[in-house]
């Protein structure tokens, strides 16, 4: 199961619908950013395309994300400036959707399709899963104006069946496995673009090199607006004693940012639907962050602050 959901009070379900094509290899398509309906430019299209609803297709290939941002350097809008890259993070999402049918597959599509047309975005990481129950996390960021090559350097690692993964606008992949395929893919060149700009010593071992803690690193409000909701979750189905909620509270607060938390973890019981609808619906309640129990509470010890266009509406009314 993925599931994916929005943090902001002004974003509204849309229901994305492409349906398959035939026979219209070679003609351009327009690309448009995602966010803002800006006209970024055109690529080829492909003889055969998939139909895709929401943020699935119909071979049961399914992509969520969370932005992270990551280090100004590879800020994403620089290549589109200055040697006019293309894609966007999520034109990128449904145009995958609509040419793979697996998760691998998916992620060579993304790599593909930014080597050549370029990445425009900041950081982001990837939920893709297939009908078989596979599911990777996928990390990304772009490489710059300077390295010399469109596109992004990224991380794939497949979560162990059985497993939970979660991410939250906050880059999650530090070290990696280089030797194992079938449970982790990676763009050849994802620690020289960090020794070309200045980001990792060229003398370390790059077995060491860590894509969060190089391309995004941990800071206080990172960990306490971002990876704090990851802590949720999985304080939440990690064990029943609360052991992993005490571990990693300190970091969650923001306190002990070099205490990371796993990439993914094994719940004490099998998750139904209801439970991961219920886990996306969480607001810290029960766990020390609970903001419906502080001054952050909303009305009646909510756990919303009201928009602030809303309280300013209903001061004019009242």
């Amino acid at each position: 199961m993925v599931a994916y959901n929005a943090d902001s009070v002004v974003l509204y379900g849309v229901l994305y619908h492409y349906p398959r094509t035939h026979g219209r290899e070679g003609e351009l398509r327009d690309i448009y950013e995602w966010d803002t309906g800006k006209y970024m430019g055109q690529i080829k299209e492909v003889n055969f395309t998939y139909n895709v609803v929401g943020n699935s297709n119909e071979h049961g290939l399914v992509i969520g994300e969370s932005t992270f941002g990551g280090v100004s350097i590879l800020d994403g809008s620089k290549q589109h400036k200055s040697l006019g890259a293309v894609f966007d993070y999520g034109s990128l999402i449904y145009i995958t959707l609509q040419r793979a049918k697996t998760a691998v597959e998916a992620i060579r599509t993304i790599d593909t399709l930014l080597n050549e047309y370029g990445y425009v975005s900041e950081g982001e990481s990837f939920s893709i899963s297939e009908r078989s129950g596979d599911v990777w996390m996928m990390e990304l960021i772009s490489r710059g104006d300077t390295y010399g090559k469109l596109g992004a350097v990224w991380v794939a690692q497949k979560i162990p069946d059985g497993y939970v993964g979660a991410h939250a606008n906050q880059a999650r992949t530090t070290t990696f496995p280089r030797d194992d395929p079938d449970n982790c893919l990676y763009a050849e060149d994802v620690v020289d673009v960090a020794v070309h700009y200045g980001l990792y010593p060229p003398s370390a071992d790059p077995k060491d090199f860590s894509f969060s803690d190089v391309y995004n690193p941990i800071q206080f409000l990172s960990a306490r607006m971002s990876e704090a909701r990851v802590w949720s979750l999985f304080s939440s189905i990690a064990d029943i004693d609360g052991s992993f909620e005490k571990k990693y509270q300190d970091y969650a607060s923001g306190k002990d940012i070099k205490n990371r938390m796993p990439l993914f973890i094994k719940p004490h019981k099998k998750l139904s639907l209801a439970d991961v609808m219920h886990l996306m619906n969480s607001h810290y309640e029960g766990t020390p962050l609970d903001s419906s129990m502080d001054s952050g509470a909303g009305i009646f010890a909510s756990p919303h602050l009201p928009p602030k266009t809303a309280v300013s509406a209903a001061n004019e009314f009242a």
